[in-house]
């Protein structure tokens, strides 16, 4: 199994980091746009990303391990208290207003970044379809991710370049280096345990759409973010309903 699904997980964390890399690059030569549109792209992948953990990881997980519920559950909290830890613990003891602004949550992005790489892995090697249909909803949201990461930079006080390595570094190395350095072992566990890590996937994903991406619609309203939402929705229906 690994010998199959191993390139493809790293093939799409490549991916994602060339989408996350373009989103920065995006951002510093349109600077408006960027800000503009970040939105729409984080409310599309919002509903790709929860759509398809309802629709297709939670019940793959549950029919491969009876501890799916559990799992999901600790990998939405887990996620939950990681982001927790990076912005208020982190922030508070080393005092400075610009790390609070810019070095915290890249420092946060790129853990969270860095997990992506692992569910990647995971995804694969459950199934090719699994890790496909996982990846797109993933792979939209680095877009946005690699824009937020640099305007955060850049809000916190670094220069243009800076801003601009660090969050490539944060927001986009870090998730072919998750793939690369987790396939190995996750290719070679049974189908129990890849159920358990696949209901702890799915956890983390439902709590990246929901409460991550989500959010941006709420706190930045478009006109037209909800209908974003809603079309990632239907892309992750039709996409689950039509397959074989």
């Amino acid at each position: 199994m690994i010998v199959a699904t191993a390139p493809l997980a790293v093939y799409a964390s490549l991916l994602a980091c060339v989408v996350t890399t373009a989103g920065i690059l995006v951002v510093m030569r349109f600077k408006d746009w960027g800000r503009n549109n970040a939105t729409y792209f984080a409310c599309f992948a919002a509903g790709v990303l929860i759509a398809v953990s309802f629709l297709h990881l939670v019940p793959e997980s549950l029919a491969k391990t009876a501890d799916g519920p559990v799992l999901l559950l600790a990998g939405y909290l887990a996620i939950y208290m990681l982001n927790r830890l990076f912005s208020s613990k982190v922030c508070d003891r080393l005092g400075n207003p610009s790390f609070s602004i810019g070095l915290i949550p890249m420092l946060g992005i790129g853990f969270h970044s860095f997990i992506d790489g692992t569910v990647y892995s995971i995804a694969f090697s459950v199934s090719p379809y699994t890790g496909a249909l996982t990846a797109l909803g993933m792979v939209l949201h680095e877009f946005p991710e690699g824009i937020v990461t640099y305007i955060l930079l850049l809000k916190g006080g670094f220069r243009e370049t800076t801003a601009f390595w660090l969050a490539f570094l944060a927001a986009a190395v870090t998730t072919p280096v998750g793939a690369l350095s987790s396939y190995a072992w996750v290719g070679a566990q049974d189908e129990t345990v890849l159920g358990d890590l696949l209901a702890l996937s799915a956890g983390a994903l439902i709590y990246v759409g929901a409460s991550h991406l989500l959010p941006m619609a709420e706190r930045e309203p478009r006109r037209y973010s909800y209908l974003l939402v809603g079309a990632g929705v239907a892309t992750a229906i039709g996409i689950v309903f039509t397959k074989g």
